[in-house]
Parts: C-alpha cells; sequence; structure tokens
C-alpha cells in the first residue's frame, strides 16, 4: 500500500514534534522539511529545504503539516499554500477561527484541495469534547481549563514582541474552581477570571522593560482582560526553568438528566510535551485530509465536521469490531 507522503512547514517545537511523531505511524513518509532558515543550519536528518522551493513539491506531496505560529505565519502561509497543497494546521486564534475557516474554504474548493485547520487540543480535541457533553447534557454548563502549563501560541506572540529575545508563557487555572465544579457546585465562570497568566521574559539588550510590558499586556486575544504577570529573567534562568513545555487541561460538562440528578463529564488531558502531543493530533488529522483529498470532498474541515474513523490507520470494519 502506498504511504501518505508529507510536508512539515516551519522547523520550531512544533515542526520537530511531527518530524519526531511521523515515526509512529507506518504508513506516512516525510518528504521534507521547508523552513524560512537555510536548510543547513537545521538540526535534522531528514530532507530539509528552502521555504521557497517548495512549490517544486507539487505532486509529490499529499499533505503539508503547517507547524508556524498562529498570530502572523498560519493567516499568511495558510491561504497561499493551500493553492498548490492539501494542508492541516493548529491554527488557535479563537477570536478568528471563523473569518479563517471561510477564507481557507473558499480557496480549498476553487483549488480543489483540502484543508483541516485548528486541530490542536484546544481548538481541536476540547472543541470535540465540548460538542459531545453539550449534546448529551444539554441542561448544563461548559467549563474550560488550561494549564498549569506552557502555551506554545502565546509564547511565540510574547516572542515577536519588539525587545524580546526569549519567552515562556505560562496558563494557570483557579484549581479552587474546578474542585467546585466536579462537587457539581455551580460557579461563576469565564474564562478569563478563570485562569492567570504567567509571562517570563529574556529581554534583548537595549530593550525598555515597561514598554515591553506594556505591549505584551495590551495584546488583543491574548493577554487583554487577563491576569498577566511579566517576569524578566536572564537567559541562563531561561534555559534552566523554562525549556520544557509541559501542559494539559480540562473540559467540564456540569447538567442535569433530570431535577434531582446531576451530571459531570470530565475531559482531561496531562502533557509532557505540548509540541510533541499538538503534532500528534495534526498527524491524525493529516490521515483525514488525505482521505477527504481522496474522496474529493474539498474545502475547509474542523474536527467538528470529520467522522473519527477518517483518523486512524486501521479500516473501518476493523473499528467496529475493535472498539465498540
Amino acid at each position: 500500500m502506498s504511504k501518505i507522503n508529507i510536508g512539515i512547514v516551519g522547523y520550531g517545537n512544533l515542526g520537530r514534534g511531527v518530524e519526531v511523531g511521523l515515526e509512529n505511524h507506518s504508513d506516512m513518509e516525510l518528504i521534507g522539511i521547508f523552513s524560512r532558515r537555510n536548510p543547513e543550519t537545521l538540526d535534522t536528518n531528514s530532507p530539509a529545504y528552502h521555504l521557497d522551493e517548495i512549490l517544486d513539491f507539487k505532486g509529490k506531496i499529499d499533505v503539508l503539516i503547517l507547524c508556524g505560529g498562529s498570530k502572523t505565519d498560519i493567516p499568511e502561509q495558510g491561504p497561499a499554500l493551500i493553492e498548490h497543497f492539501n494542508t492541516v494546521d493548529a491554527y488557535d486564534t479563537h477570536a478568528q477561527i471563523p473569518e479563517y475557516f471561510n477564507k481557507m474554504n473558499e480557496i480549498a474548493k476553487e483549488n480543489q484541495k483540502v484543508s483541516v485547520i485548528a486541530t490542536g487540543w484546544d481548538p481541536g480535541l476540547f472543541s470535540m469534547n465540548r460538542l459531545i457533553q453539550e449534546s448529551i447534557l444539554p441542561k448544563g454548563n461548559s467549563y474550560t481549563f488550561w494549564g498549569r502549563g506552557v502555551s506554545q501560541g502565546h509564547s511565540d506572540a510574547v516572542r515577536r514582541v519588539e525587545g524580546v529575545k526569549e519567552a515562556a508563557q505560562y496558563t494557570v487555572p483557579d484549581e479552587m474552581m474546578i474542585n467546585k465544579i466536579l462537587d457539581g457546585e455551580t460557579v461563576e465562570y469565564n474564562q478569563k477570571d478563570a485562569h492567570a497568566r504567567e509571562v517570563y521574559v529574556v529581554l534583548e539588550e537595549e530593550a525598555n522593560p515597561t514598554e515591553v510590558e506594556k505591549a505584551i499586556k495590551e495584546m488583543p486575544d491574548y493577554f487583554v482582560g487577563y491576569r498577566t504577570s511579566v517576569s524578566f529573567i536572564s537567559e541562563e534562568e531561561y534555559r534552566k526553568e523554562h525549556s520544557d513545555m509541559p501542559h494539559g487541561g480540562r473540559v467540564i460538562r456540569q447538567g442535569n438528566t433530570s431535577d434531582d440528578a446531576i451530571s459531570v463529564i470530565d475531559f482531561s488531558l496531562s502533557l509532557e510535551s505540548n509540541p510533541e502531543f499538538t503534532a500528534a493530533v495534526n498527524i491524525a488529522y493529516a490521515r483525514a485530509a488525505y482521505r477527504l483529498a481522496q474522496a474529493e470532498e474539498y474545502g475547509a474541515r474542523t474536527v467538528l465536521d470529520i467522522p473519527p474513523y477518517y483518523l486512524s490507520s486501521k479500516s473501518r470494519e476493523d473499528l467496529i469490531r475493535d472498539l465498540l
């Protein structure tokens, strides 16, 4: 059986996670890594090329997995690349997803391509669980908590602030609120009050810390409205204390099946490597994108649109036999 040919666009933490993760999928083959950096400087044994060379691989790659940041990379690269390739991305700027979806859907249909967007774990797996939970318990409340852990998207956004050399952003949930919800108590919830954001920044030389902190805290869609602390640290401390990328979170639905019966559904993740897990989700949805393209079901899709069996390398018949 022929393999699904995969290309990786971007070789940061997520791109490296996809490279490692593909080793777990015998039905896939990595054709190349495409980076804006000089390919010779990348620490990889895989085939690597400059992003400018990517159109030379039209017809040779079945699905591109876009591993750039959501703030500027994916909004530019997604629409440009979907003209030529099927794509999967983990775009996670929640407020902009409908607009991004519509744009990708239009271009994908025009070019007979498939674009699977927002395939990480939130949006992504958490979105799917919110749908399932709310459908089962229509009378109730949904709660989403992230962390404690390093947000790739928020950390990337901070690193793009002028004067920032390195940065890590931790999302910190209100554990007391979580425990009340699990105990069946009704709480007043909004995500900004339910989380704090801790930012650790290594400054460039001559950078103004006051201006950097202001730029971070006033960043729309990322920090505005949140309890945000910004700490400036040395590069040595950053390497020692903030190089790992753990994360996790949970989606909780608290609902009534009758006036006297409360049910709680709790889906949770605990991740030692946020980028490697996000990459694993992207890889599974790359398989789905390939199958959609084979079926000529062109256009944009989200995790809410795709049958779960499209994610598996097993046949539908085997899944029904083994999992039901």
